[in-house]
């Protein structure tokens, strides 16, 4: 996607070829900084301090930080301590563990004088892939936006409702909930989108909005809460939202406040649509509520807050009583009974164990 004019990845290889480049999401909305990762070490500190985030590009930077490792040590003891760091990194996308798999099950059987090519070129793979499953989700969903496009009226725009960002920077290009929305965009249909600011971290606020921004899509930022007055006043046409996890039954894991929205969602008629990649669904796990282990983070998230100061500075400040103690589950689980319908690469199906098994029956679990 284009950062005013000029199109970028959100992960991409050093020019000096022994590094990989990331945006430093933490200093966005404010700040563009690029920052280069030259160790395992520094690629994990990006995951688990959410330089990078999303789940998409939380795989793509561990796959990248098994190539630094492999870069200065190839043995098998390096690989199996490069995976054990980049796993304990973030405990519930599921494509951490995909892509750190797929690499370790890549790499083990070469001899080590062959891995860190290797290493480099399944990271590589993996990034031109995610680019594509998301230009397809985009697709598919793009059918949704075009349909409820041909029912308004002269004039009338298309409004989709997000919550956190699953946007272009949550994966390596495209994104996943917003993939549809920027085909739309650039089809040129008149869509906007509602930005949740999803607090404690304000991803919406910071990230989407931003994206969106640079990209040139209309939107309009509006505060956690306000999404379920806007169903209720006939000012949503459709929910779409991203996952860090997926059930084989198709409860959907993800950023905290997507359980509400799916319940404003459904008390209104709304269609509530998730867009993921099916590297996000796990098929080992039935039921998301019970069995996904959900991040807790620390509570200075929820009693502190960043932002730019009228003299352009950044500055952190504190909005609660400073003895009041906060709780921060990251991820909530929102059933599949109140989603309507998934959006993959290979089309959109029902959130169901059957629904599933239409789309992908070499995964389906017996």
């Amino acid at each position: 996607m284009k950062i005013d004019g000029t199109p970028y990845r959100a992960i991409w290889p050093g020019e000096d070829g022994v590094s990989a480049c990331i945006i430093d999401q933490t200093r966005l909305p404010h700040e563009f900084v690029t920052v280069d990762l030259r160790s395992v070490d520094e690629a994990a500190t990006a995951i688990r301090d959410m330089w990078v985030r999303g789940a998409p590009l939380i795989g793509a930077t561990a796959a990248y930080g098994m190539a630094l490792a492999m870069q200065r040590d190839a043995g098998d003891a390096a690989l199996a301590a490069a995976y054990d760091t980049l796993i304990a990194t973030r405990p519930t996308a599921i494509n951490l563990k995909w892509a750190l798999d797929a690499a370790r099950a890549r790499l083990a059987p070469l001899g080590q004088a062959e891995r860190a090519e290797a290493a480099w070129r399944f990271a590589a793979e993996l990034c031109d892939e995610d680019v594509a499953v998301n230009h397809a989700i985009g697709a598919n969903g793009l059918a949704l936006i075009r349909e409820i496009a041909a029912k308004k009226k002269p004039g009338e725009r298309v409004n989709v409702l997000t919550h956190c960002n699953a946007g272009w920077i949550a994966t390596v290009d495209w994104g996943t909930a917003t993939s549809p929305i920027y085909q739309a965009h650039d089809e040129g249909i008149d869509v906007h989108v509602f930005v949740d600011e999803t607090r404690p971290r304000n991803q919406g606020a910071s990230l989407t909005a931003w994206e969106l921004g640079k990209h040139g899509v209309p939107h309009t930022l509006i505060v956690d809460n306000a999404g379920g007055h806007l169903m209720q006043h006939g000012q949503v046409d459709i929910v779409i939202t991203g996952t860090d996890r997926t059930t084989a039954q198709g409860d959907v894991c993800n950023k905290i406040g997507t359980y509400l929205k799916a319940l404003a969602a459904k008390d209104n008629g709304i269609p509530f649509y998730v867009a993921l990649p099916s590297s996000t669904i796990d098929w080992t796990v039935r039921d998301g509520v019970r069995e996904i282990p959900i991040e807790e983070r620390s509570g200075e998230e929820v009693t502190w807050i960043q932002g730019r100061r009228a003299d352009g500075t950044l500055d952190k400040v504190l909005i609660s009583p400073p003895d009041t103690p906060a709780a921060n589950p990251a991820f909530d689980v929102t059933p599949a009974r109140l989603v309507t319908g998934l959006i993959t690469e290979r089309g959109i199906c029902a959130a169901s164990a059957e629904g599933l098994a239409g789309l992908f029956p070499e995964r389906a679990v017996a």
